[in-house]
Formats: C-alpha cells, structure tokens, sequence
C-alpha cells in the first residue's frame, strides 16, 4: 500500500533510527486533506509513545475540520540539515510517517496524551503544566496518529 522508498540502499535509514528521530524531534510537520483539494500542512509539537503520535490543539479550526475529513495523515520529522553548498546539496535526517489520526478517546488518553506533552516540553514545571491542563481542559483537544507506516531517510553526499 506504501511506496517503497526510491534509492533505498543508498538514503532508506533502520527503522531503529527512524523511530528514534521521532521521539526526540522537537515538533513535526502534519499534512492533512485541506479545503477545496488543497493539502493542509502544519507544524506541531508532539509526543511519540507506544507507536502513536500524541499532539493537541483547539477544539475547532482547520485543523479540527482537516481531521473530521478524512482520517489520513502524514508527519515529518527533520532531525538534522546540513546544507553543502559546493557539492549543491543537503545532508539531512528525517523521518515521514503515514498513519490515521483521531481524537484522544475518552478523558483518560486525553490527560495521557496532555501529561505527556507536559512532560517532554515543560521538564521541571511539570506541577504547574498538570494544573495548566485542568485550567484548560475544556479548550483543548488531544489527537492520537495511530501509525501504518514510518520510513526515515538520509541525504548522502
């Protein structure tokens, strides 16, 4: 159903790394099925956990309406781009994966998905970031990408 990867002896990654890139990349960029035809790319912070991709956001706007669309999505990380100027190239590490997106089922994968956040973006402020959440909790939505397929590639020189 996914493409393999042109050129994958030379740029393809192990999986290995390609799943570390998700867990320590600072934010992702989703794509989703946008208005009229269009693609609808946006950047989010997130958490990978347990082969799922945890992110938040309003409880309405594009990307509410994006997501009760069409469930499909596809995420990018770039974890490293070196651009090579003589050689008129760039070394880089990313990581793309394809995957169904949905909200957060239930209050407790919603606190999940938030203390989660938390936890990787707040180190240290934890407490107030839990008290955030409860003050927030109407306002804010937790989506969960349920992931199908993830592929990580390099730029070689």
């Amino acid at each position: 159903m996914f493409r393999e990867m042109r050129l994958k002896e030379d740029n393809q990654l192990p999986q290995e790394q390609a799943l570390e890139m998700l867990e320590k990349a600072r934010y992702g960029v989703m794509a989703l099925d946008g208005d009229d035809d269009y693609p609808y790319t946006v950047p989010v912070n997130f958490v990978f956990d347990d082969n799922k991709i945890y992110f938040h956001g309003a409880t309405e706007g594009h990307k509410v309406d994006a997501i009760k669309r069409s469930d499909k999505a596809s995420f990018c990380v770039v974890t490293k781009a070196d651009i090579v100027p003589d050689a008129y190239n760039c070394l880089f590490l990313s990581t793309v994966a394809f995957g169904r997106v949905r909200p957060a089922k239930g209050e407790q994968e919603k606190r999940r998905a938030l203390e989660l956040m938390i936890d990787k973006y707040s180190k240290g402020f934890e407490e107030g970031g839990r008290k955030y959440i409860n003050a927030s909790w109407d306002e804010v939505q937790a989506f969960v990408i349920e992931l199908e397929h993830i592929t990580g590639k390099k730029g070689t020189p």
